[in-house]
């Protein structure tokens, strides 16, 4: 993440910008990646280290020039290191005897030495300037390894040609190291790069312009221009420019991109919409309601870029890893150099290609890589899934959770009334038909859900006329010369109808289930009845059973009456509910749960939710839920699917599976080629070189970055 507040500090003096140590961390590969809590870099994957007291304009000038160090500039860097060193491989004595060839003429013997200075100016600098930030820091790590070693090996390399020292030359070897190090980092960066598109793929989703209607027509404006209140036409197939509620118009758009679903949602007049989401095949007027850092995409580019700063448990013990291992390195290379000059007659140049060694095979850039890799892509593939990580801490205990615990009203239902059930001595759909055209002028919700029923099972409705809406008690029309009435219990009393057995059995039942019964009488004839009540989401009963079939226990807990809270079970699946709770108790049946040991995932989407979704072991907050429930969660589901909890576990398990894998191999790797560097084969008659060393601890850090590659694989949703 990129920090950009000292921009606007006050400079002390002229040239220099104020910079408090213990507020800005810099990455000593990438100094422009600057942000005000420790962490690792979202480029390289390196611990950030503090900034220096004081920066200078020219400095930060310099800064600004390192936002260059990406795949590219290493790729370029390595090609023309690699023509540097093919001269000083050629020259070189040791390849020419091995290879059994002579190249020599005049000043020959000093070609290696001047490329081999060119390239460790060009090449080797890269690695310098981090390292001293690095100590700067009191962070040392990679950097400082490295530059340790191709420090080392330039200063002896020099005095042998100068003829301040018998020996041998390094030439070669500091030129491959230098090469291979470099071409290490541009594939282990371009890795990285992929990992992390996933904010840059969310930024591309918002179209560059928008379609402003106006007086005069419509013009076409800059995306960034546009303000709440404008109006906007979206055409069949296009972006939808911001977050909006549709005026006139009617089409499905396709929210996959915030929701992982490619079920397309139809849109009507009222019906909100989110910025960067597609248009199906109509015509549709948005009123603009939010814009830029207030839109849907600006939150989830904000949380998925939050999540990848944050640090999980087994970051924190890679972190600490990779802290010791540099000193464990140190440790090793001036054993080795202890060891081999005071215990052997072995000449300065074999001990000095030890240490060297060591320094390099040792760089616990693998580990240090091993954890934010598998965070970046981890991440980025929740958010493709409509899964946001607030905290990582959070994902990583969704493996372990025992018990799931939904919160009944707009989680597991939609928390507004819909039909559910209809009770007819003639014909259902004419009954729906008839409370529906009495009902279609009525804004009050049971009327709304009659109407919306009907509309969706596309049932015809006649016109009516004397319609008299009758106060706390229902509504009335004339239909075909018929005086229908739709209303509740009370109006049946008043009309002093009959109501038959069959309907009155399918009544009390209804009742007792905690749901709302509407009569529908021709004159004082009843017809028959309507119950609704919160409608259970189509996706909830899949969900339960998924999360069943995982093993874990999954329970209930609502505020409304045992009756409607055991019918809604009954429906799901769930043998253990919670009804009657009040708001403020919600938190103590979760550490009920948790009294045994349980460890308890909590969904929920509304205020009365909060303490409920702070208490258990891990909040998951359902996305069309209030912001304050959102802001106690640490996992929130974009879309209101439940689904998503069992794709959040998924994700939890393979996550930390791809971490400790890479955890395993970057430390093995360690414990494997210290001591092989410090040369205990040499017995054996085998000793690894600088470059072959130099070739491993790439190959190590490669094998991490692609490891973590195949979690990109992984699907969260089965296909049907």
């Amino acid at each position: 993440m990129h920090d950009h507040n000292h921009h606007d500090q006050k400079p002390d003096q002229p040239g220099e910008t104020e910079i408090t140590p213990a507020s800005v961390y810099i990455c000593p590969m990438h100094p422009d990646i600057r942000q005000n809590t420790p962490g690792h870099c979202p480029e390289c994957g390196m611990n950030l280290v503090p900034a220096k007291n004081k920066i200078s304009q020219e400095e930060h000038a310099e800064h600004d020039k390192h936002a260059g160090h990406s795949p590219n500039m290493f790729k370029k860097k390595f090609w023309w290191s690699l023509a540097l060193t093919i001269p000083v491989l050629l020259f070189s004595n040791s390849i020419q005897h091995w290879l059994h060839f002579q190249l020599v003429f005049t000043g020959s013997e000093y070609i290696s030495a001047v490329f081999g200075l060119i390239l460790f100016w060009y090449g080797g600098l890269v690695f310098l300037k981090s390292a001293k930030l690095e100590i700067e820091g009191r962070q040392p790590g990679m950097m400082t390894l490295i530059s340790m070693a191709i420090t080392v090996a330039l200063g002896y390399s020099l005095a042998i040609s100068l003829h301040l020292l018998e020996g041998m030359d390094f030439w070669w070897e500091l030129s491959t190291l230098i090469t291979i190090m470099i071409f290490g980092h541009w594939m282990e960066m371009a890795s990285i790069q992929n990992a992390q598109g996933a904010l840059k793929e969310l930024a591309k989703l918002l179209p560059d312009e928008a379609e402003l209607i106006t007086k005069d027509g419509t013009k076409t404006v800059a995306a960034s221009e546009l303000k709440v209140g404008d109006q906007l036409l979206v055409r069949p197939g296009a972006k939808i420019p911001a977050d909006g509620e549709v005026v006139k118009g009617e089409s499905d758009v396709n929210e996959s991109m915030l929701t992982g679903e490619s079920k397309a949602v139809k849109k009507t007049v009222q019906a909100k919409v989110v910025a960067g989401t597609i248009n199906g095949s109509g015509s549709l007027t948005v009123k603009v309601t939010k814009t830029g850092d207030d839109t849907a995409l600006a939150g989830i580019m904000k949380l998925v870029a939050d999540a990848q700063a944050s640090k999980s448990k087994t970051q924190v013990l890679a972190d600490r890893a990779a802290f010791y291992l540099t000193f464990v390195a140190i440790g090793a290379a001036v054993a080795t150099l202890i060891g081999w000059g005071l215990f052997t007659d072995q000449p300065v140049t074999f001990i000095l290609a030890r240490v060297v060694t060591v320094l390099v095979i040792a760089c616990p850039h693998a580990l240090g890589l091993a954890i934010p890799l598998v965070t970046a892509i981890s991440t980025t593939l929740a958010a493709r899934n409509g899964l946001l990580i607030r905290q990582r801490m959070a994902l990583e205990a969704a493996r372990n959770v025992d018990v799931i615990l939904f919160d009944k009203t707009g989680t597991l239902t939609r928390g507004e009334q819909g039909v559910v059930d209809i009770v007819a001595i003639g014909d259902k759909q004419e009954l729906l038909g008839l409370a529906a055209a009495v009902e279609a002028d009525s804004e009050h919700p049971i009327a709304r859900a009659i109407v919306t029923s009907a509309e969706k099972k596309n049932v015809s409705t006649q016109p009516v006329t004397n319609f008299i809406s009758l106060a706390g008690r229902g509504a009335k029309a004339t239909i075909a010369n018929r005086t229908i009435h739709v209303g509740s219990p009370r109006l049946v009393d008043e009309l002093k109808a009959r109501i038959p057995e069959i309907v009155a059995k399918a009544a009390d039942q209804a009742s007792k289930e905690g749901k709302t019964v509407i009569y529908v009488l021709d004159g004082n004839k009843v017809l028959g009845a309507i119950m609704l009540a919160d409608v259970i989401r189509e996706e909830s009963k899949e969900a339960v059973a998924t999360l069943q079939k995982m093993g874990k226990r999954v329970a209930m807990l609502t505020g409304d009456a045992k009756d409607t809270a055991a019918w809604v079970a009954r429906e799901l699946g769930i043998e253990e509910f919670f009804a009657e709770v009040l708001p403020e108790n919600k938190a103590e049946t979760v550490k009920k749960l948790q009294a045994d040991g349980s460890r308890v995932a909590m969904i929920g989407d509304g205020v009365n939710d909060a303490p409920a979704l702070t208490q258990a072991d891990i909040g998951i907050a359902i996305g069309a839920g209030t912001d304050v429930a959102i802001e106690s969660a640490g996992i929130v589901l974009a879309s209101s699917d439940p689904r998503g909890v069992a794709k959040v576990i998924k994700l939890s398990k393979a996550t930390y599976r791809k971490m400790l894998q890479n955890l395993a191999w970057a430390t093995g790797y360690n414990a494997f080629a210290i001591p092989l560097a410090a040369g205990v084969t040499y017995s054996l008659g085998f000793v690894l070189s600088p470059a072959l060393g130099a070739i491993l601890m790439s190959l190590s850090t490669i094998i991490v970055a692609f490891n973590a590659q195949f979690l990109r694989r992984l699907r969260l949703q089965e296909t049907k």
